[in-house]
């Protein structure tokens, strides 16, 4: 199932499985998955639950050996059974879009409140998204607003624009703009193309934020180039409102790299 490693590159017996789990991590982000899989397959076999989930992410992708969605559900349903966060969440990932499997939103939902619990940040984000929905399972804000919070605490960036929609359209709270735009700007600054639209929007208009076409406009053009179709909508009102020398500092803006906040 696995590569077999050549004879003179066996890993050393004294070596730990965090060693060789951070060998094999190595690799596999050198796109080497062949070597990562063949230390990964060992252990993984032995029970180690990490290693369990990274094969099963590397069938569910066709990463270093053919894809292969039933081997997949059963390394990732062996690592999620472990305790896994990652192996939950990835499993959950399988069940939500149905991959060789039947899709069902419901343990969708469940295997991500596990990861969520146990602390995984894209996790308690894709939880907090169903439960803002509330279409596929029983919808809850104030939940939904709580794992919002934590994954943006751990730099899940959708989660920060979505904490900025929940007070934007006053979604289980007090509509509060400048807190949508504390939150658009976080996300935005991070490159979502969501919260740079919003975020454009509210300097054009003013809300929660100072009025400022050029900053308007920059990040509209960020939201452009990034894909957003909404982004069109609010530029052509914000170039009526500017002058041709704000337009091109606005256009300028837009095109130097953007620095995450710290």
């Amino acid at each position: 199932m696995f590569k077999r490693r050549a004879a003179d590159d066996k890993p050393d017996a004294s070596q730990t499985t965090a060693e060789l789990m951070a060998q094999a991590l190595d690799a596999a982000e050198a796109n080497d998955y062949e070597s990562a899989l063949a230390i990964w397959g060992p252990l993984a076999h032995q029970g180690v639950a990490r290693a369990q989930n990274n094969i099963g992410k590397c069938f569910s992708e066709g990463l270093g050996i053919a894809q292969d969605s039933a081997l997949a559900l059963k390394w990732l349903t062996l690592a999620a059974e472990a305790g896994d966060p990652i192996g939950q969440r990835n499993l959950a990932d399988i069940y939500f879009k149905g991959e060789g499997v039947e899709a069902n939103a419901v343990q969708a939902a469940e295997l991500y409140r596990a990861a969520a619990e146990a602390g995984d940040g894209p996790a308690q984000d894709m939880l907090s998204w169903m439960l803002v929905e509330g279409e596929m399972i029983p919808g809850d804000i104030k939940e939904a607003k709580h794992w919002a919070e934590l994954a943006a605490a751990q730099g899940v960036v959708p989660a920060m624009t979505r904490l900025g929609m929940i007070y934007h359209n006053a979604i289980g709270v007090e509509r509060d703009p400048v807190e949508a735009a504390r939150w658009w700007d976080k996300a935005a600054a991070r490159g979502d193309a969501d919260a740079q639209v919003m975020l454009g929007a509210a300097y054009q208009l003013g809300a929660g934020v100072p009025q400022d076409g050029v900053a308007a406009l920059m990040w509209l053009l960020r939201a452009r180039a990034n894909g957003n179709v909404l982004a069109d909508s609010f530029i052509q009102p914000t170039f009526a409102s500017m002058s041709a020398a704000d337009i091109e500092r606005a256009r300028k803006l837009a095109e130097l790299p953007l620095v995450e906040p710290v």
